[in-house]
């Protein structure tokens, strides 16, 4: 069948997109172009083509697709010319294979969707961006919307946290580290997407700082400088946020590409134990896969104990063996396991040790990025308690504590001594989370 296409028919407006938290100022303009489509998409086979083309511009803004719902007429051919609004890089997939290349901001490219016969899927390929609601779709005019398609669950590790990980297992060392002398603190944090065990026979890929989850700790006093460059060396964008430095988000907090650098200075004012964490969107998936890390700023003449550990208490949502985690269930809420130091109740295998009647010092970081915690050590009592940047006991004082409560991203410590020589469990004492794994010993003897 030969006709003479008609004039473009443009469809639809772009839709005022959702204002990102973080402001970049990434410029990236890629050449347009073409991608070959299909002759037909969706149910081609009961469609006549018109000959006509409808061209609609789709735009990337905000996390979202500007429109997200596209109407043709049954049988026109669909040209998609797709822009990048967005400070993150994105590209648009269509279920029947066509597809863009991943654009940065400015960015734009001509994608040929093809003759439109049936209801199509659209969504970002970059991990977490579909799950987050970068989708849209395609139908014919007068067609009802399609409903969202459930999708198939693959396998999933299977997660014991009573297993043994092995005599060949070594924790993270929780023991923290000094405070350094001098007021300038310069250090690089390298983004590295390594897949590592998290529970005995679970492997995740996890995006990380410096390779750990979670991220280095750092540590000073108030009034000291911090010079973090951040080198991504991953193959998505990422950035960091620290909740220890007052800052105007909109440089230092932004995405950077990979292959990219960014430095981020800041002077600590106030003390405590503070969250870092990827600042990238969307950052549930960020810091539930691992970008998080913490910096402890010493209140004014802390005193001095005879061991001080660092325990981040974070969530696992476990994706397939050796793949990212599941935002889908971040979304819902779902941990697989709730973790001290990044992996599923590796203190009850390789404890934490003291001997009687020394002072311990245990600084806490809920890093989420959901679930509360209530720190809680067996057998034991707390004389000195630290939340968010406030004392509310000291050993001095007759009074003491059973645990330290904290929401996501909140900090503090515990100061305790062990009465006598024994095992002495640590728990958050939201038990559903302990018999997930946020739980360990102290071996005192």
């Amino acid at each position: 069948m030969t006709s003479t296409p008609t004039p473009a028919r443009p469809l639809g407006g772009v839709a005022t997109g959702l204002a990102l938290v973080l402001v970049a100022v990434l410029v990236g303009v890629a050449a347009q172009r073409m991608t070959a489509g299909p002759s037909a998409t969706g149910a081609a086979t009961a469609v006549t083509p018109t000959g006509h083309t409808t061209t609609v511009e789709v735009v990337a803004e905000g996390m979202r697709f500007h429109p997200a719902r596209i109407e043709v007429p049954p049988g026109d051919r669909l040209v998609v010319e797709f822009r990048n609004r967005d400070h993150r890089r994105h590209d648009l997939v269509l279920e029947n294979g066509a597809r863009t290349a991943l654009l940065g901001q400015g960015g734009s490219a001509r994608l040929d969707a093809g003759i439109i016969g049936g209801p199509t899927e659209g969504w970002c390929s970059l991990p977490g961006h579909r799950q987050a609601g970068m989708t849209l779709r395609i139908v014919p005019t007068g067609a009802a919307a399609p409903q969202a398609p459930s999708g198939s669950v693959a396998p999933q590790p299977s997660l014991d946290v009573l297993a043994d990980p092995g005599p060949a297992f070594t924790a993270r060392d929780a023991v923290a580290p000094p405070t350094p002398p001098g007021r300038l603190h310069r250090r690089e944090l390298h983004v590295r997407e390594v897949v590592r065990e998290v529970a005995p026979g679970v492997r995740q890929r996890l995006w990380t700082f410096d390779g750990t989850v979670p991220g280095p700790v750092l540590r000073g006093r108030v009034g000291d400088t911090f010079e973090i460059t951040l080198v991504n060396d991953g193959t998505l964008d990422h950035g960091i946020d620290f909740h220890a430095g007052a800052v105007a988000p909109d440089e230092v907090m932004r995405p950077i590409d990979p292959g990219q650098r960014l430095t981020y200075r800041f002077t600590a004012t106030r003390a405590g134990i503070w969250m870092y964490h990827c600042s990238t969107m969307p950052m549930l998936h960020h810091i539930g896969n691992g970008m998080y890390g913490t910096v402890i700023i010493d209140p004014p003449d802390l005193p001095r104990v005879d061991r001080e550990y660092v325990l981040v208490q974070s969530e696992l949502y476990l994706g397939p063996d050796g793949q990212p985690g599941d935002l889908a269930k971040m979304q819902a809420e779902r941990p697989d396991a709730v973790v001290f130091n990044g992996y599923a109740a590796q203190y009850d295998h390789r404890p934490l040790t003291a001997r009687p009647g020394e002072r311990v010092r245990v600084w806490l970081l809920d890093a989420g990025p959901n679930r509360d915690t209530s720190f809680h050590v067996v057998g034991a009592q707390f004389d000195t308690v630290y939340r968010e940047g406030h004392w509310e006991n000291r050993a001095t004082e007759p009074g003491g504590a059973q645990v330290l409560q904290l929401g996501p991203a909140a900090g503090g410590f515990v100061e305790l001594t062990f009465p006598a020589a024994g095992h002495y469990p640590f728990v958050n004492h939201a038990m559903v989370d302990a018999e997930r794994g946020a739980r360990g010993v102290f071996d005192v003897r």
